[in-house]
């Protein structure tokens, strides 16, 4: 039976208008399962699926010959894997460099502030030792101020030093004692006479040098103790001794810290670990002089997110207990 939707007679009220939409669902439902059954869509046999499937498989490519070469490919890539792994670490473990050991340095720790009298124990092995070949000219005087020294003791420390300055008024250059804004002195001229006064090397600047250098505190420290006699085969050549903290094993550096080789102010006892110890705080600090700074502000935003996160959780649950909390109900009208 077929009904036309085209025109619905409005004979008998609603319920007659609703049983002619069904009848015209029912007529188009009909239709279109004649044309699936005419296309064969669905059939039971499935064959068409699998057929559909198995064209767009490739199960069928992976031969036993496929299989073979792709196992072999991946053997010969794990095998040079494992050979270059092997030739790596057979290189690294004929090296004779040392891996510097972890020291408990006191400013180790999120909240843990520089060691501000082993800082200021190690400018003075600093100023008496090294010195004499390293400069740090990105450190001025009055960079000590609040951290070493007190402001009229660093001025104290500016005034030991005799800095060039000038021109004068006649166009001559002039030695004046130095002022705060002075940075270290550098203990040469240039680069050309520091490489003859060492044997042709060049001391590095100690301004940044624990950031600089693989290890940090622990490699400054390891490589002032470090010092001994070169092991049987080890060839060194004139002005250079032996370190296996030292990449290569030969520095031109000679040993700098022996015990008792100078005073400190406070008494503590000069030792070479004691002293080695201090340049390395001291270092420290010169190389992240924000070191304080950061953690400061590292507990300051610990604190401040810990009372945001309370209040945010609370005004969460203030804003959605009546939503959680509700139950909805359904109250029909009564005629």
């Amino acid at each position: 039976m077929l009904i036309k939707s085209a025109r619905i007679p409005k004979v008998g009220g609603y319920l007659v208008q609703q049983f002619a939409a069904y009848l015209i669902q029912v007529n188009m439902a009909a239709s279109v399962g004649r044309i699936c059954a005419g296309a064969g869509l669905l059939k039971t046999t499935g064959s068409f699926t699998v057929n559909q499937v198995s064209s767009y498989s490739t199960a069928r490519e992976w031969t036993k010959g496929r299989k073979a070469l792709l196992t072999t490919i991946g053997a010969l890539a794990g095998g040079a894997g494992a050979l270059a792994f092997t030739l790596d670490r057979s290189v690294r473990a004929s090296d004779l460099e040392l891996h510097p050991p972890k020291n408990p340095w006191n400013h180790h720790g999120w909240f843990s502030s520089i060691d501000h009298l082993s800082a200021r124990r190690g400018y003075e092995v600093y100023k008496q030792v090294c010195a004499a070949c390293h400069s740090m000219r990105f450190i001025a005087y009055r960079n000590l101020i609040g951290v070493t020294h007190t402001e009229e003791e660093a001025k104290l420390e500016a005034e030991e030093t005799q800095v060039t300055d000038g021109p004068d008024d006649a166009g001559n250059m002039f030695q004046r004692p130095g002022k705060l804004s002075d940075y270290f002195p550098n203990p040469y001229a240039n680069e050309e006479a520091a490489r003859a006064a060492n044997n042709g090397a060049f001391p590095p600047d100690l301004s940044y040098i624990v950031s600089a250098r693989h290890g940090g505190e622990d490699y400054i420290f390891a490589l002032l103790t470090g010092y001994c006699d070169a092991p049987a085969g080890i060839v060194l050549r004139e002005g250079q001794y032996y370190n296996p903290y030292f990449p290569g094993g030969a520095i031109s550096m000679a040993q700098a810290l022996y015990n008792e080789v100078l005073e400190y102010e406070d008494g503590t006892p000069a030792t070479a670990s004691q002293m080695a110890k201090d340049i390395g705080t001291f270092l420290k600090w010169t190389s992240e002089p924000e070191h304080d700074d950061r953690k400061k502000m590292l507990i300051k935003a610990l604190g401040m997110f810990t009372i945001m996160a309370v209040i945010s959780y609370y005004l969460k649950r203030h804003k959605w207990t009546n939503l959680k909390s509700r139950k909805i109900q359904l109250a029909p009208k009564k005629k």
